[in-house]
């Protein structure tokens, strides 16, 4: 599986999805890119009631400089490893 793909919707605005393995219950929140290309979120929060996802929504908009509303867990919102998508126009 590819750790980063662009992808183009119907509106026309181009998006990233990137692969993001989750690690809840970490002593400082980061967000830092591995070796293999894939991301390594390290979150605060427990993975309880959504909140570890909200936290990562938030640590990947704050990285990449966008909205929050522009970001999305479009897979694994109950697993470790995440994709995440990153909509914009660029």
């Amino acid at each position: 599986m590819a750790s980063r793909r662009a992808t183009r919707s119907a509106a026309g605005d181009s998006a990233v999805v990137i692969t993001v393995r989750a690690k809840p219950r970490s002593a400082v929140s980061s967000l830092e890119r591995a070796d293999d290309g894939t991301w390594i979120a390290r979150l605060r929060s427990p993975p309880a009631d959504g909140k570890a996802n909200a936290e990562l929504v938030d640590l990947v908009a704050g990285h990449f400089g966008c909205p929050k509303s522009a970001v999305s867990v479009v897979s694994g919102a109950a697993a470790r490893l995440k994709l995440v998508r990153i909509s914009g126009n660029r």
